[in-house]
């Protein structure tokens, strides 16, 4: 599975588009920003990406980490977020209430 690369004069609607292609055929998919510019439209995509998938019945939610990228023999940071099917929770898996 390829990693969806985002810059920040990446249009969004593209970006969401490739986003929601790549969860339809692998159940997941990868995004990675370097720069708030990249990172700014990467979560725009993402957020219209959940709209595509939800018309066609998936429920995703969005993870986020950091992760070390070597460019031009220089490592930069970039953030990583990754596109995944939300679990349905059962009663068991619910935390308790808290205690006022």
């Amino acid at each position: 599975m390829d990693v969806i690369k985002v810059s920040g004069t990446s249009r969004t609607s593209a970006v969401a588009g490739a986003i929601a292609g790549v969860f339809r055929e692998n159940k997941r998919a990868e995004v990675q920003a370097i720069g708030a510019g990249a990172v700014n439209q990467a979560v725009k995509a993402l957020v219209l990406s959940r709209g595509y998938l939800a018309e066609d019945g998936y429920d995703v939610v969005f993870t986020a980490e950091f992760s070390d990228v070597d460019i031009d023999g220089k490592v930069r940071t970039a953030i990583k977020i990754t596109v995944q099917s939300r679990l349905p929770v059962t009663a068991g898996d619910a935390p308790p209430p808290s205690s006022p």
